[in-house]
């Protein structure tokens, strides 16, 4: 019984950059606002502010997509918006596979996306980075790739439980 097990997280160092440089600017205008003010605003007011500004660009690093590939079916949870693994049973599954996709063109980027401008052909996409993914095609009809940084890895559970395709 072989067992796929990977986390990603949103550790780009584009990203990182682009967090701090947007961070920065308001941290600075707050900084200076506060040296000009002369009504006498607390240092306390100034590091709220500050706070303030820089929690929700840092909240971005708590996000993770964890997948698991198993006897089961494939599971996946992309915290903080699963608070669980989310299961597809084998039964579900009509096809699964490893493909490279363009993550800006198919889906509008990187996190939970349903296809770009609404496009249901493509399915939904549950990513973290880069251009490889899990797609799954379901009996329902619907579809769901998962990003994955480990093709080979991947490509060989899926092929221990025959569920794998050269699209």
């Amino acid at each position: 019984m072989k067992i796929f097990k990977e986390e990603q997280r949103f550790t780009q160092l584009w990203l990182i950059v682009v967090i701090i440089f947007s961070s920065l600017v308001p941290i600075y205008l707050v900084t200076k606002e506060y040296m000009n003010n002369e009504n006498g605003s607390s240092i306390g007011n100034m590091l709220s502010i500050i706070i303030l500004i820089s929690l929700p660009l840092g909240i971005i690093f708590l996000f993770k997509l964890t997948t698991r590939i198993d006897e089961q079916g494939i599971h996946y949870q992309f915290f903080p918006f699963h608070l669980y693994l989310k299961k597809i049973g084998w039964n579900e599954i009509s096809n699964a596979y490893v493909r490279t996709y363009d993550p800006i063109g198919e889906y509008g980027g990187w996190g939970i996306k349903f296809g770009l401008f609404g496009n249901k052909a493509r399915g939904n996409a549950v990513n973290i980075s880069g251009d490889l993914g899990i797609q799954l095609e379901l009996k329902n009809g619907k579809k769901l790739l998962i990003g994955t940084q480990k093709e080979s890895e991947a490509k060989r559970v899926l092929e221990t439980y025959k569920i794998n395709s050269n699209e």
